[in-house]
């Protein structure tokens, strides 16, 4: 044991040693205890408990939309499967009410013998359970529904317009043949107006074919549409494919839609219903007298033609440059002109022989 004395003896720089080694311990010591006391005591709100680590906040990313290719809407991807359906539909007096019409996406109304009209109309992204009736083929109708692909339905015709429709790159269910199974005759018209089609059923038949290709440039909303943004207002437009068939389609804008009449008498559906489109498309087309009393409307070319969209209409050119090419509508500038979102009529209007386009 050292004395106070003895210690007061030892060298001074023995005693600067002892001095330096004990802070030194003493702060290891102290360092060792606030360690242990992190690891073990987190943070302390006031109350005591310990504090919740942040939660991450996720922002759900919006899923993948697709255009709709026949109505330019947005919809999911995967609905936009199986094949497109047309057909040849009756316009007869004693046809109507047609059957899903108001189902339609792309109506075309064609010229046939009588000064009569018929219709090609295409159903895609709402199929209703039957379409109908449906009549024979007729010349310009390869035309027509080649850039859709798909299924054509129709209840037969002169053969040589039935082996232009078998060559066109579409399927053809022929009333009679071998898709008869989906076709039927309802008690409720009478023939020839009767053929009926169960349109899901056939669909589902040939679901490994591939959807359409998109016809028409579409906008994202109505009021960017072509007519809507920089056409005339209007009430709408007056059509006449002869001189005893007139078409009316008039804006209502309650619907945000233009409603159709024949012959000055609302055009009704089968729904009880009338008749309406978000676009109406009329085009003035020349007529083919090479099959004698059958006119066949010429699809390849080019021509004027008329867009109403949104009460308003825009005279516009279109073009069409083969058969299996889509109908294109340019404005005086050669850009596309963009129909809003929605069903879509198009009037093949002839340029002669009584046929005329009048925006009223």
């Amino acid at each position: 044991m050292t004395t106070p004395a003895r210690a007061r003896a030892l060298p001074s720089s023995v005693r600067l040693a002892a001095t330096v080694g004990m802070l030194v311990s003493a702060l290891v010591l102290g360092a060792c205890a606030a360690e242990s006391t992190g690891a073990e005591s987190p943070t302390a709100t006031p109350g005591g408990a310990a504090s919740p680590e942040p939660t991450p906040t996720v922002t759900a990313e919006a899923p993948p939309m697709a255009v709709q290719p026949l109505r330019g809407t947005q919809v999911s991807p995967e609905t936009i499967a199986g094949p497109a359906l047309a057909a040849k539909i009756d316009n007869h007096v004693g046809a109507r009410p047609q059957v899903g019409l108001d189902h339609t996406d792309i109506v075309f109304e064609e010229l046939v013998e009588g000064g009569l009209t018929r219709y090609v109309a295409v159903w895609f992204s709402d199929v209703p359970a039957e379409i109908g009736p449906v009549r024979s083929i007729r010349p310009m109708d390869p035309d027509i529904v080649s850039p859709f692909g798909g299924l054509i339905a129709y209840s037969g015709g002169q053969q040589r317009f039935v082996d232009m429709m078998l060559n066109a790159p579409v399927h053809n269910a022929i009333h009679g043949g071998a898709d008869d199974q989906f076709m039927y005759r309802t008690r409720s018209k009478a023939a020839p107006h009767n053929v009926i089609v169960r349109a899901p059923e056939l669909r589902a038949a040939y679901a490994d074919i591939p959807p359409p290709a998109q016809q028409f440039a579409y906008s994202q909303r109505p009021q960017t549409a072509s007519a809507a943004a920089y056409g005339n207002p209007a009430a709408g437009l007056d059509l006449f494919f002869s001189a005893k068939e007139g078409r009316t389609w008039l804006w209502d804008a309650g619907s945000g839609r233009y409603l159709r009449s024949q012959n000055g008498a609302p055009d009704m559906d089968s729904a009880g219903g009338q008749l309406a489109a978000t676009n109406v498309v009329a085009l003035s087309v020349s007529i083919d007298w090479t099959y004698g009393d059958i006119p066949k409307t010429v699809m390849v070319g080019s021509g004027p033609a008329w867009v109403a969209t949104g009460g308003k209409v825009v005279q516009v050119t279109w073009t069409k440059t083969s058969r299996d090419a889509p109908i294109q509508l340019t404005n005086a500038y050669g850009t596309p002109v963009y129909l809003a979102p929605g069903n879509t009529w198009v009037e093949l209007v002839p340029n002669a022989r009584g046929g005329s386009v009048t925006v009223v």
